[in-house]
């Protein structure tokens, strides 16, 4: 037996009282798409859910205020084995009539048929949940997160959106909004200004579906069409969204439903396309009308594929949308007159106050009567901030400045460069940072240092942010360096692709580095049994530099919430802790805040555990989506309201190459039968010799391999249990049956160092 699988006869009673039944973490709820993704205010309608271990659902989440959503059907694809019964049962029932009971049988055998015969290709979304969505007419306009509830816990959030503009599409259900259909035969009519809600769907006549990796099939999507009319001089915006409903899918690629657009008129000509807006995968297109008429929008999969979860949503209408805003931040306390390019737009300049507001990042929008622009970013800093001042291509004609300082600068141009000089003395340590990419600008930054002479000290083009969760292309650039000798230094700054433009803004922070930190915690949705114990994981991205240790805890959380292992180590990244609920169920789900407190340069500091799912997108890579709310739902009791607790000094000292023993204690007495601990995911080199019963409690021996591991680390031990099972019963005549296991949940942290033996 492995080392990390001891047994110990502790009795399925006593672990039952340290963990509940956890199957809910072996098959947790999720879901893949809700379509369509939004509604106007005031509108009542039914909208669509696809995703997996949906069953007996209870209700739905949204966050804010507003909004209201109740279940109205589930339903799970057949399984192989049941839809031939079915078709003979609708047959007999075909031959005896037209009873009332009997057709509302055969009606209710079609519709499983039906679903078992568009069933999709991916499991992670075959099951759908049907709700009734009602929209408040005051309901505040923007996006908000959508979760469903099962008994066996919440699922992730899905971005959900409250309208303004009248909307269209296939589901919406109140005057005005009938549903209507919109196949590759048929064009939907609009009227402007609209929100057009559609999916990427399977041709359903296609016989030769797309080769995927994993075993998974796309088949070849259609293309959908919405009909309009407008009339000469009319500035006609179309902006998708797509990949911002649905960052990302792990078993696509390139990882979303890359949207295309085009525009034609009522011959068919076309008179604009686009396949993304910049460094944005979803397309937005403005056309200036030529003439009054028809026009047609079009929208598909760039490589024409088609899913039941390639879900978009069209602004269509004379609307007011934002290409660029220059400064791209100011000084917190201060007010800041920000220039805005777009089209539509009531107004080309905008007043931001940030008197009241601390460093971060804000949206900034306009409104043009009723209609509201696109959000756009704004970076709000301390420091103090100036322009780059042309030309200054050039060491012999730098813009001079003084440090600390933030640079607000454009490269203005195609090939265009600025360079910034500063005064440095010797064994100074500057940290140079570009802000573009990160706040909707189109550059793709390159960072240069050199000293007086033109000699290179560093160089950057893309540093990595894993903050910047929806970022796939790091862009923007950063570098650290210690000046060799007193004088003059310049940072030259760029467009990779020799790119520019007024829209190609920049900020760029030249200062001392700047120890700091934040924190994510995932996942944004956790689900537990009262008074049970549940794993999480904290990842600390770290800044200029911070290496010391981050102290986590529950800001104003309910009693009986508690963090065991809250600590994330020292030159560490990442560690998993516990979250332990109290043993009264809570009618509904609520939000929890976590903060992380460190000691900066002799300040003490908190920042806030931001919330976040980890996805993977096209089967390999991982990103950090951040979520606005951390939802935790505790179903009903645990069977024992046994206190468990790690006894005695923590962290538990493990010597390199020794053992070391846990007392868990808080234990009834055992009772018979077999149960397992098992490490989940320890560092390599640490392993669970032995477990048994003790007058504590129980007792968990540690082993640590000195070949594997060395003195220093730190960190926390998740352990799991497990009950073992028979899967084949034994009798007489007959072989012994095979043996299993149910998960049966998790044991509070334990944190550990490794020590010299």
């Amino acid at each position: 037996m492995s080392p990390r699988r001891w047994s110990a006869i502790l009795g399925l009673a006593t672990i039952l009282a340290i963990v509940p039944a956890a199957r809910a973490q072996q098959f947790k709820p999720s879901a893949g798409y809700v379509y369509p993704a939004g509604g106007r205010q005031g509108a009542e309608f039914e909208v669509t859910i696809g995703g997996q271990y949906l069953d007996g659902v209870t209700d739905a989440l949204v966050s804010g205020t507003g909004v209201k959503a109740t279940v109205v059907e589930h339903a799970k694809p057949l399984p192989q084995g049941q839809a031939k019964p079915l078709r003979e049962k609708l047959q007999e029932l075909m031959k005896k009539g037209k009873d009332a009971e009997i057709l509302k049988e055969i009606a209710e055998i079609r519709k499983k048929l039906a679903a078992f015969a568009r069933t999709p290709p991916t499991p992670a979304i075959a099951e759908t949940v049907t709700l009734k969505v009602t929209m408040a007419p005051g309901a505040e306009p923007g996006e908000r997160e959508l979760r469903l509830g099962t008994p066996m816990g919440l699922t992730n959030p899905l971005v959900f959106c409250v309208g303004q503009l009248a909307e269209f599409g296939e589901t919406l259900s109140k005057p005005g909004n009938e549903p209507q259909s919109n196949t590759t035969d048929a064009e939907l009519n609009v009227t402007l200004p609209a929100t057009v809600n559609g999916r990427i769907v399977p041709r359903l006549a296609a016989k030769t579906p797309f080769p995927a990796r994993q075993g998974q099939q796309f088949t070849p999507g259609d293309a959908d069409r919405y009909r309009f009319r407008a009339r000469q001089g009319q500035r006609l915006v179309a902006a998708a969204r797509a990949r911002e409903l649905i960052p990302y899918l792990a078993d696509a690629v390139p990882g979303w439903f890359q949207a295309t657009m085009a525009l034609y008129d009522a011959k068919g000509k076309e008179l604009a396309y686009n396949d993304d807006y910049r460094f944005h995968p979803d397309p937005v297109i403005h056309y200036e009308i030529p003439e009054d008429g028809e026009y047609v929008i079009e929208i598909k999969d760039a490589l024409y594929r088609g899913r039941e979860d390639f879900v978009y949503r069209i602004a269509l209408g004379e609307l007011p949308f934002v290409t660029s805003i220059f400064p791209l931040g100011g000084q917190a306390g201060a007010q800041t007159t920000v220039e805005l390019r777009g089209w539509n737009l009531p107004v080309d300049r905008l007043a931001m106050d940030a008197k009241d507001k601390g460093p971060g990042i804000y949206p900034l929008s306009v409104r043009r009567g009723n209609l509201v622009s696109n959000l756009v970013l704004f970076a709000v800093d301390t420091l103090p901030e100036c322009l780059e001042k042309e030309p200054n291509d050039s060491r012999g004609n730098a813009t001079r400045v003084t440090l600390p300082i933030i640079v607000n600068g454009r490269i203005d141009q195609p090939g265009d460069r600025d360079v910034l000089g500063f005064e440095g003395r010797a064994g100074d340590e500057i940290a140079a940072e570009v802000h573009a990419r990160r706040l909707c600008s189109p550059l793709d930054s390159v960072l240069k240092l050199t000293d007086a002479t033109g000699r290179q000290l560093a160089f950057n083009d893309d540093h990595e942010d894993k903050g910047s969760g929806l970022n796939t292309h790091h862009a923007d650039s950063f570098l650290r360096a210690t000046l060799p000798e007193n004088g003059t230094y310049y940072l030259h700054l760029g467009d990779a692709q020799r790119k520019g433009g007024a829209d190609h803004a920049y900020r760029l922070r030249i200062s001392p580095p700047r120890p700091d930190f934040e924190l994510r915690v995932v996942p944004s949705s956790i689900s537990v049994r009262g008074g049970a114990t549940v794993p999480l994981a904290v990842y600390a991205l770290r800044k200029d530099g911070f290496s010391d240790e981050i102290a986590l805890a529950l800001k104003d959380a309910p009693k009986g919430f508690t963090l065991s292992g809250g600590q994330v180590p020292a030159n560490q990244d990442q560690v998993r802790f516990t979250l332990t609920v109290p043993p009264t169920p809570l009618k509904e789900p609520l939000s929890l805040s976590l903060e992380g407190r460190a000691t900066i340069q002799g300040r003490e500091v908190s920042r806030p555990g931001v919330p976040a799912d980890d996805r993977m997108q096209a089967f390999a890579y991982r990103h950090l989506v951040p979520a606005k709310e951390l939802k935790v739902a505790v179903s009903r009791r645990n069977m024992s309201r046994a206190s468990v607790k790690i006894l005695g000094a923590i962290p538990v000292k493990i010597p390199a190459g020794r053992t070391a023993r846990v007392q868990v204690g808080g234990l009834p007495s055992p009772f018979s039968g077999q149960v397992q601990l098992e490490l989940n995911e320890p560092p390599d080199g640490i392993a669970i010799q032995e477990v048994s019963p003790s007058d504590q409690g129980m007792e968990i021996v540690l082993q640590s391999d000195a070949a594997k591991i060395k003195p220093g680390l730190k960190g926390n031990l998740i352990v799991n249990a497990f009950a073992a099972r028979t899967l084949t019963p034994s009798g007489k005549g007959k072989a012994p049956g095979n043996r299993g296991r149910n998960p049966l949940g998790t044991l509070p942290a334990i944190p550990f160092e490794i020590v010299e033996p």
